[in-house]
């Protein structure tokens, strides 16, 4: 993984009235102070991509309900992580802004994400730089550090199924 980008499986306690999961702890967040907590549902086959955060932000996202492929790129070294969060297996995942990162809905359901920040989001002037989803200068070198993958040396395409 790029550094800094880390997952984390979260445990589900249930019992006969349901169950109870830990998203986030401070005894995991690291070097960060969350500041936000945010809320989003994307239809199926929509990417939301591509932006950093030149200002420090620091993202924890956890799928709450569907599938996201989650994709971390970096400018320096060609690198691109991808990550698959959904709502079966419960894991989150941290993102640290100044890589270029973004998600596409995989299935048929919407994807309810939740992401915790540690910094505000400021309306007028927004820590966030963008690119368009489409970029072709994104052309990962190696991908999850594998540099075999079919999909390294080309304009990255969110819409490549690996497993047909």
């Amino acid at each position: 993984m790029l550094q800094g980008i880390e997952t984390r499986a979260l445990t589900k306690h249930a019992d006969e009235r349901g169950f109870f999961t830990e998203l986030v702890r401070q005894d995991w967040i690291v070097d960060d102070s969350l500041q936000q907590c945010n809320f989003s549902i994307t239809y199926p086959g929509v990417v939301r991509a591509w932006h950093r955060h030149i200002r420090g932000q620091t993202d924890y996202f956890v799928v709450l309900r569907g599938a996201i492929k989650l994709c971390a790129y970096d400018d320096a070294t060609a690198e691109l992580n991808e990550i698959i969060l959904t709502s079966d297996v419960s894991q989150s995942a941290r993102i640290p802004g100044h890589y270029w990162h973004g998600f596409r809905v995989l299935g048929d359901k919407r994807a309810y994400l939740v992401y915790f920040v540690n910094k505000l989001y400021e309306y007028t002037t927004p820590d966030e730089e963008r690119r368009p989803w489409n970029d072709l200068t994104i052309c990962p070198s190696n991908i999850n550090g594998e540099m075999q993958d079919i999909r390294c040396g080309k304009p990255w395409d969110w819409m490549h199924t690996s497993f047909k």
